[in-house]
């Protein structure tokens, strides 16, 4: 099993292969998913220790032996002390480096009126089979807007429709005064898959130049030749990221997210509930994620497939936990 969900590893893993890139070899822990990560803790604690007194004997031993090459008596003597310490310092294991974290915040909203964003009569069927109908949105400037329902209630299907991605059945979508639009699609179809790393961000930002988007990539773990890569053959994870980055520089007073901590570490996915909770413009979120709707801190409540619009209560997040 490969997955960033702690609850799902603690539940099911009985060995944790770790393949650290800095020592560039395997370790294989026969451990629980959290006492592995409390022995893998203790592990890198040995090793900066271990390496912090081998450098301080070994920075001790060439002390000395500077001191005794200055006597023509002691030369053979001071060599050998100063491959004692050679040897001290290459029989170390290497300590791993901190891993790179991917600085998220979303963008700086634009100016926009009271009700950015409104649709009225939304409905959707595919055949004979409807998946919601007569479904009414009022997005208001810094509003936060959660849509809840099981898996099949049309929770993506809404959220496309209002980001012009799909066409409703009936109904329509308006923008208010001033409206900025900024999608995270979980499938990340915004993206195009044929252009690059860079090219993405240019179409998305055409009137910033490449050093201040190559700024915004870098801050999302996207530096060198990285930038230069098609979308397509990026990981779920570098795509997650670089979807995200385009939202940065997009100046969107409303984001419409959908499943935006998907495939992320754990780590970046705490980056991204911290830039859920701290933007300042709108939000219509969809998520499974009981996390990231707590950052979000809704104010409202979106209940598919009959479209219901409820004041926020923390009783609907079994309903995350259950769509």
């Amino acid at each position: 099993m490969i997955s960033h969900d702690g609850a799902l590893l603690e539940s099911v893993v009985n060995k944790v292969w770790f393949l650290d890139a800095t020592r560039s070899v395997v370790d294989v822990y026969n451990l629980g998913w959290k006492a592995y990560l409390e022995a893998r803790e203790t592990d890198e604690r040995r090793r900066r220790r271990e390496r912090a007194n081998a450098e301080k004997k070994a920075g001790a031993l060439m002390a000395q032996a500077d001191k005794m090459r200055a006597k023509a008596t002691k030369t053979v003597a001071a060599q050998n002390m100063a491959r004692r310490a050679e040897k001290l310092i290459s029989g170390l294991e290497e300590v791993r480096v901190a891993d790179r974290v991917a600085k998220v915040r979303f963008p700086s909203p634009a100016p926009c009126g009271k009700t950015p964003l409104t649709a009225t009569g939304l409905s959707k069927s595919y055949g004979s089979l409807e998946i919601f109908a007569d479904v009414n949105v009022a997005v208001d400037r810094g509003s936060r807007v959660a849509i809840l329902g099981l898996n099949g209630a049309g929770k993506t299907t809404l959220l496309r429709m209002l980001g012009g991605l799909l066409t409703p059945d009936t109904g329509e979508v308006h923008a208010g005064h001033g409206l900025r639009l900024g999608y995270y699609a979980q499938e990340h179809e915004t993206l195009d898959v044929e252009r690059t790393v860079l090219e993405n961000m240019r179409a998305a930002a055409v009137e910033q130049s490449d050093t201040d988007l190559r700024k915004i990539l870098g801050a999302f773990l996207f530096s060198g030749d990285d930038v230069n890569k098609p979308a397509g053959v990026l990981s779920g994870g570098e795509k997650t990221r670089l979807a995200l980055s385009t939202l940065v520089c997009s100046g969107a007073n409303v984001l419409l997210l959908d499943e935006p901590t998907n495939n992320l570490d754990p780590v970046s996915r705490e980056q991204v509930l911290d830039a859920i909770a701290n933007y300042p413009g709108a939000i219509v979120l969809v998520t499974h994620d009981p996390g990231a709707v707590l950052a979000l801190k809704p104010d409202r409540a979106i209940l598919l497939p009959d479209g219901d619009e409820d004041a926020w209560s923390d009783d609907l997040l079994e309903l995350v936990e259950l769509a």
